[in-house]
């Protein structure tokens, strides 16, 4: 028998503010971080798992994510990745840490934490990636471990049952599909920060095209007189074959949000992303009605399902970006994408932070083998950030993520990594609160 021995949870902060990198209108000095978790057993088996933050106040979520993994200590391995939809729905409903949301802010990104690195665990159990481990499982299997509380409204579990029974027969002819296309289509943030200047915006916009990438997304908002200029940049650049999307980060009321969406129309956006508060389901729908045909996309703030469910019936959004590390890991992911698939809704995931496209590429491509069953109007978001701090990074080639072919969630992070970027006393950090580095680089920030 095998036993969870223990948990080890550190406050790990990348000083990306330095370069502006993850720059936008809400958010000016980001240093993407991480609470990482890492589950021990009594032999090699780990688990690894994290949440995205974005610097000050990562340590109040790396000591969450320590009391959401206490209750795993000393149970039999096999007994937890046995039963996924038990241990979520055991660690979800302690109801002393459960008052502090319910199901949002601190919490729940903890909760994200340990069932990423739970979900991790099994896979690398397995010995498979979590892609193919989903995959593998039953369309049962697969609705027993997903969380459908509050949701019968929207999604039944007979439901649910008959979208993943209708898709099985089929599942293999669609892994040959990707492997063939060379992966998962993705698009890239990399050259739209709002804190470059139009020379590295120019520059970048022109690697990305160069490297293959046909969707290209920039950040808008701060001013609008900036946005029309930046805007024409990029369509100077990419042409107007290839797709441009805009990014505002809640940054607009919506009266607001629809003036300079329709101000930008000229530029043909694919979407505006996250154009106002992201709880606010009926500003969403307002601003839906009021810019189309340019679409509306958001989620990576989205708190739970419920708020995705209401998106959904609402006819509030066009795409849907759910996050791999703010929904609480694949029992809630897998809750999202089967409405998202009732609702006829594309999802996209959001990504780039810290790992959040490690991540996202195993859950674009389940859901396109197992639940939606297509690629149109689907891109998973791209950033080429800090991917080097991972043991399995992601690959991307000519705009699309190569399959995962390791065992687990490409969640681990290299022991080196974590010794120099730990918070307050990793190497990096040591030495720059000693003055020897650039204190602005503790900043907080943005996301991607």
């Amino acid at each position: 028998m095998t036993t969870l021995t223990g948990v080890d949870v550190f406050d790990v902060r990348f000083p990306t503010s330095l370069s502006l990198d993850g720059s936008d209108a809400m958010n000016k000095d980001a240093d993407y971080s991480a609470a990482y978790v890492v589950l021990r057993t009594d032999d090699d088996l780990r688990g690894y798992g994290f949440t995205f933050t974005i610097g000050r106040g990562n340590d109040v979520v790396t000591e969450m994510s320590r009391q959401r993994a206490l209750p795993l200590i000393g149970r039999d391995v096999d007994e937890i990745v046995g039963d996924l939809g038990r241990v979520y729905r055991e660690l979800a409903s302690d109801s002393q840490l459960r008052w502090l949301g319910p199901e949002k802010g601190v919490e729940h990104l903890a909760l994200a934490a340990v069932m990423n690195a739970v979900w991790d665990m099994a896979a690398r159990r397995a010995g498979k990636p979590l892609w193919r481990l989903l995959a593998d499982m039953t369309p049962e299997e697969l609705v027993d471990v997903a969380d459908l509380r509050y949701l019968s409204d929207a999604l039944t579990r007979e439901e649910a049952l008959q979208i993943l029974t209708d898709m099985a027969p089929t599942r293999a002819a669609r892994i040959a599909e990707l492997e063939h296309r060379g992966g998962y289509p993705c698009y890239t943030t990399s050259a739209g920060w709002l804190g470059y200047t139009d020379d590295k915006l120019r520059r970048l916009l022109q690697e990305s095209v160069d490297e293959g990438y046909r969707h290209l997304k920039l950040k808008v908002g701060a001013d609008l007189e900036d946005d029309i200029r930046r805007c024409g940049i990029a369509r100077e650049v990419i042409g107007w074959d290839a797709h441009l999307m805009i990014d505002a980060n809640q940054v607009w009321d919506v009266p607001q949000a629809i003036e300079w969406v329709n101000r930008l129309a000229e530029f043909k956006p694919l979407w505006i992303e996250e154009p106002t508060s992201p709880d606010d389901v009926l500003g969403h729908a307002a601003v839906r009605r009021a810019v189309a045909p340019i679409g509306v996309a958001t989620g990576e703030h989205g708190m739970n399902r419920v708020l995705f469910k209401q998106m959904f019936q609402a006819e509030a959004i066009d795409y849907c970006q759910l996050d791999s590390a703010r929904l609480a890991s694949i029992n809630e992911i897998l809750a999202v994408y089967l409405m998202a698939r009732k609702f006829d809704v594309p999802v996209c995931p959001h990504a780039g932070g810290v790992g959040l496209c490690e991540l996202v590429q195993h859950l674009s491509i389940f859901d396109f083998v197992a639940v939606s069953g297509s690629l149109e109007g689907r891109v998973t978001e791209y950033v080429d950030h800090l991917h080097e701090h991972f043991t399995d990074p992601c690959i991307v080639v000519d705009g699309n993520y190569v399959l995962p072919s390791l065992p687990g969630y490409s969640a681990e992070m290299h022991a080196e990594s974590i010794a120099e970027f730990s918070f307050p006393a990793g190497g990096y950090w040591a030495t720059t609160r000693s003055g020897e580095r650039p204190l602005e680089s503790a900043g907080a920030g943005a996301q991607a």
